[in-house]
């Protein structure tokens, strides 16, 4: 289906549902397209007709969102249909919030054990704890009933100012506690972890773009700049993006007056620039910007800006490839659309986005893990550079469009897939629902109680905790080779940190052996 028919049928189509589509900025008009035009008229009738002429009944909603569906299907890969029912867990996510008790929990023997309390939710204030079981909720007995997670989730969360009474059996003194506490805002915070790890060293993670990202960069920056802190490591692996907005802002508090972050064009081919303006909070201290092939879109924008503007080292291995912009839109009932509207630029003016055939989306997304079957992985001669797409930077860096943005310094990963599987599981829930069961299991025998002490020491019962790891995969099958116990001692010490401490003491355990921040704190200093 050609772009301009499939834009065409799409306006059609939601013309009989909703009436109105709203246009690709939040402040532009309402844009009426229940005009008299042939196809609109065509469908209408269309719609009629099955709802009151065809031989049996038909649920035109459901096949209205079946043609949404496939309409958006022929788009490119980042078109997104959002159906009512998938809105809110996308939305809370952006938001920065949801609204609930703010805890995260494992089904045990049926019984909703805490494994995390979730700072600044009602929980943590109420005084829950990692290792709490929730018998009861208002009169609602919650264990032993087979419910589903989705089940005790929408008995858990609703509206702030709600209240609930939970009855709750604390393992560690025997005993049942009732906790009378009102539901409120659980903050889902979009930088995750931000410290010092040595003189003048800083490290900062930003796990995606929310509403509150650069809220939360402005407050960790300002107590990291206190610190007397004159180089940043900023971590952006892993993040997928988000709103284009607070990558902005935060790049303005990086960039000098009147240097440029951005340039977005819209399918007009109008073009916007954004540019730095003066009194950024960290635009003199250096800056190593980390990323992975999980960086994607608004990270990307800020690696290729810090990079065009010789700002300061990408290190890593080639991010997603991304350059695509999107905006939310509602269709009506709930229902929104996720639609691209624009595509960005970096400063010097390349595209980092791949290509890509709408007709096959699997395949753009299987590109990453086909990096590792490729070589690029292991070697950045690998990497795919098109000479026709190189660019110069002021500082005369050369940089490429067409597919990502390549580190100035790159690292390999010489991990087998094995290896990465394996890798992978250390930093999985597998870990972390074992470091939970073994605590658990041993009240008295496992006391952490101070985390500085924690993270300066040895993981105290090192050698048990191997021992009980390797019984706890054999027993649940778990195929993993355990060949690097260092790695798996880390993983455990992290998962405690994050159970009885907070993220921040998980991401200083994890960050004490990764390559990338090492790598990053050994150019600080020069090695």
């Amino acid at each position: 289906m050609k772009r301009n028919t499939i834009f065409l049928f799409l306006i059609v189509l939601l013309s009989s549902a909703i009436g109105y589509l709203f246009g690709s900025r939040l402040n532009r008009e309402n844009i009426r397209v229940g005009f008299a035009h042939p196809s609109i008229q065509k469908l209408n009738r269309l719609i009629t007709y099955l709802s009151e002429d065809y031989v049996d009944k038909i649920n035109t909603d459901s096949l209205v969102s079946s043609v949404i569906e496939d309409i958006v299907d022929e788009l490119d890969p980042h078109s997104v249909y959002i159906p009512a029912k998938d809105r809110q867990a996308l939305s809370e996510s952006m938001q920065g919030n949801f609204e609930g008790i703010g805890v995260q929990f494992f089904m045990m023997n049926d019984t909703i054990a805490v494994v995390r309390v979730l700072e600044g939710g009602p929980s943590e204030k109420a005084g829950l704890k990692s290792g709490d079981r929730i018998l009861i909720a208002d009169q609602d007995t919650l264990y032993s009933k087979q419910k589903t997670n989705e089940e005790i989730i929408s008995k858990l969360k609703g509206q702030s100012g709600a209240p609930v009474q939970l009855t709750v059996y604390r393992k560690k003194m025997d005993s049942l506690y009732v906790f009378d506490l009102k539901r409120g805002p659980v903050p889902l915070p979009s930088v995750s972890s931000s410290y010092i790890i040595k003189q003048a060293i800083g490290y900062l993670k930003i796990n995606r773009f929310s509403q509150t990202t650069y809220t939360e960069f402005q407050s960790a920056m300002k107590k990291l700049v206190q610190q007397d802190m004159k180089h940043l490591i900023l971590d952006l692996r892993g993040n997928p993006g988000g709103y284009l907005l607070p990558a902005k802002q935060i790049l303005d508090d990086f960039l000098a007056s009147g240097m440029p972050i951005v340039i977005v064009e819209e399918n007009n081919g109008k073009r916007e620039r954004t540019v730095a303006s003066s009194g950024g909070i960290f635009e003199n201290g250096s800056l190593y910007v980390l990323v992975d092939e999980d960086s994607a879109s608004a990270s990307e924008v800020i690696a290729g800006a810090i990079q065009d503007n010789d700002r300061g080292w990408i290190i890593g291995r080639r991010t997603f490839g991304k350059g695509l912009v999107q905006q939310q839109m509602p269709l009506g009932e709930g229902d929104q659309i996720r639609l691209t509207t624009a595509r960005y630029y970096t400063p010097t003016g390349r595209s980092i986005q791949r290509p890509y055939d709408s007709t096959n989306k699997t395949e753009y997304y299987a590109e990453v893990q086909q990096r590792y079957g490729n070589g690029e992985m292991e070697n950045v001669s690998n990497v795919p550079f098109n000479d026709s797409l190189e660019y110069t930077t002021p500082g005369g860096r050369k940089v490429y469009g067409g597919g990502g943005i390549i580190p100035d310094i790159y690292l390999s990963n010489q991990n087998t897939p094995e290896e990465e599987w394996n890798l992978l599981m250390m930093r999985s829930n597998l870990v972390d629902r074992f470091v939970f069961l073994e605590l658990d299991k041993n009240t008295d025998k496992y006391k952490f109680e101070n985390a500085p002490k924690f993270f300066s020491e040895e993981l105290p019962f090192k050698e048990d905790f191997i021992q009980a790891f390797k019984e706890y995969c054999t027993a649940n099958n778990y195929p993993i080779e355990i060949k690097d116990e260092k790695g798996l001692v880390i993983s455990i010490k992290a998962f405690i940190a994050m159970q009885l401490f907070d993220e921040n003491l998980y991401t200083r355990i994890i960050n004490q052996e990764d390559p990338f921040v090492k790598k990053a704190l050994r150019l600080i200093e020069g090695d």
